[in-house]
C-alpha cells in the first residue's frame, strides 16, 4: 500500500453551516502543495446535518477524503486520537473545522517540518477572540507553565503538524483523558512554534465554554505533572507548622493573660481559611484519583459508528503494522485537480 505524504485530521461537531466554506478553501490549498494527501474528517457525534454533508463530500472526493463517524460526542481530543490512529501520512496536521485557522497556512507548517523539526506548534497572530477569553487563556497558560514541563504558548490553537514517529508514539498510549498537543510535545525531539493567521469564526459558536477550558487545564496539570500534589503537601506542612506555633502562642496567653474573648472572630476566620484550603486539597487529590478510576475501568475511549473510505484505504487493524517511520521529505508530487 502506498502512503500519502500528508494527512489532515479535522474534528467536526455541529459545523453544518461552515463545512462548505471549509471545503472550498481546504481542497484548493492542499492541491496547491503538490503533495499526495488525505483528509480525515472525524464527526464527533454532531446533532445537526454535519454527518450528511461529510458523506456528500466523501462521494465527491473519495480519492483523498475519509470520514470517521462517532456514535456519540466524545470530545475534540478523542476525535483527534481517532484520526491519528487512522492517518497514514508521513506528516499529520490537525485543523479545526471553524476556519479560524486558515487552511492556507498548512504549507508554512510543512516548510518548517522540512527543516528537521518533528513537532510544529502554532501561535495565533492578532487573535480575534474577545478580551475575556484572551485574559483567561493567558492566566491558564501561566498556571500550566508553572505546574508542568509543557511549553506551549497558545494551547487553544489546534493547527499543528506532527511527524510520523511522534504520531506513532501517541498512538501507543492508551490514556482516557489527555490533551493531544501536550502529549505529543512530550515525545517530540525537535519541537518548534511559528505564528499563524487567525480569523473570526466563519459561523456558529465556540464549543469551548469557560468550564471546558478550566477542565482542560485540570487535565493538563494532573495528566502531565505531580507538582500540584507536591505543592499541596508542602503547603500543608507549612500550615501545620504555623498552626502549631499559633497554638503555643494562644496557650501562653491563656496562662499569663487569662481567658480572652476578643479573638473569637479571628479564630473563626482562620478556621474557615484553613477549611477552604483543606477542601481545595481534597478536590485536587480527587482529580488524580478520578483519572486513575477512569483509566482502570478500561472502557473504550470512543465508539466508531462507521468509516467512509475506499476499500484500498481501509484503516489498519490491531494485527497490522503501523505506517513506517519515514523522514519528512515531503517531496512534491503531481498536483491533483480540484
Amino acid at each position: 500500500m502506498s502512503y500519502p505524504e500528508l494527512s489532515v485530521v479535522i474534528p467536526v461537531y455541529n459545523e453544518e453551516s461552515g463545512l462548505q466554506a471549509l471545503f472550498d478553501r481546504l481542497y484548493p490549498a492542499l492541491d496547491a502543495l503538490g503533495l499526495g494527501y488525505e483528509i480525515l474528517f472525524i464527526n464527533d457525534g454532531s446533532r445537526d446535518r454535519s454527518a450528511a454533508i461529510l458523506h456528500g463530500q466523501f462521494e465527491r472526493r473519495p480519492d483523498v477524503t475519509r470520514v470517521v463517524l462517532f456514535g456519540a460526542n466524545f470530545g475534540q481530543h478523542m476525535a483527534i486520537l481517532a484520526g491519528f490512529e487512522r492517518a497514514r501520512g508521513n506528516v499529520v496536521v490537525t485543523l479545526d473545522a471553524d476556519l479560524q485557522n486558515p487552511p492556507e497556512e498548512i504549507g508554512r507548517l510543512l516548510a518548517k517540518m522540512r527543516e528537521g523539526y518533528d513537532y510544529v506548534g502554532t501561535v495565533r497572530r492578532h487573535r480575534q477572540d474577545n478580551a475575556f477569553r484572551r485574559l483567561a487563556s493567558r492566566l491558564l497558560n501561566w498556571v500550566r507553565d508553572h505546574s508542568t514541563k509543557i511549553r506551549i504558548t497558545d494551547q487553544g490553537c489546534m493547527l499543528r503538524a506532527y511527524a510520523r514517529p511522534v504520531v506513532n508514539a501517541v498512538n501507543a498510549c492508551q490514556e482516557v483523558n489527555t490533551f493531544v498537543p501536550a502529549l505529543a510535545y512530550t515525545f517530540a525531539q525537535h519541537p518548534v512554534e511559528i505564528e499563524v493567521g487567525h480569523e473570526e469564526r466563519h459561523s456558529g459558536t465556540s464549543k469551548y465554554s469557560v468550564y471546558s477550558l478550566i477542565r482542560l487545564n485540570f487535565d493538563l496539570m494532573t495528566g502531565f505533572s505531580l507538582i500540584p500534589l507536591q505543592m499541596v503537601s508542602i503547603g500543608g506542612m507549612l500550615l501545620s507548622a504555623v498552626s502549631g506555633f499559633f497554638v503555643i502562642v494562644l496557650a501562653l496567653r491563656r496562662v499569663f493573660v487569662g481567658p480572652e474573648a476578643e479573638g473569637l472572630f479571628t479564630l473563626f476566620g482562620i478556621a474557615f481559611f484553613l477549611l477552604g484550603i483543606l477542601l481545595f486539597s481534597m478536590g485536587l487529590l480527587g482529580e488524580y484519583i478520578g483519572r486513575i478510576y477512569q483509566q482502570v475501568r478500561l472502557r473504550p475511549r470512543y465508539l466508531v459508528q462507521a468509516v467512509l473510505e475506499k476499500r484500498e484505504d481501509r484503516a489498519p487493524t490491531a494485527t497490522d503494522s503501523p505506517p513506517p517511520e519515514r523522514s519528512p521529505t515531503l517531496a512534491p508530487q503531481a498536483s491533483r485537480s480540484s
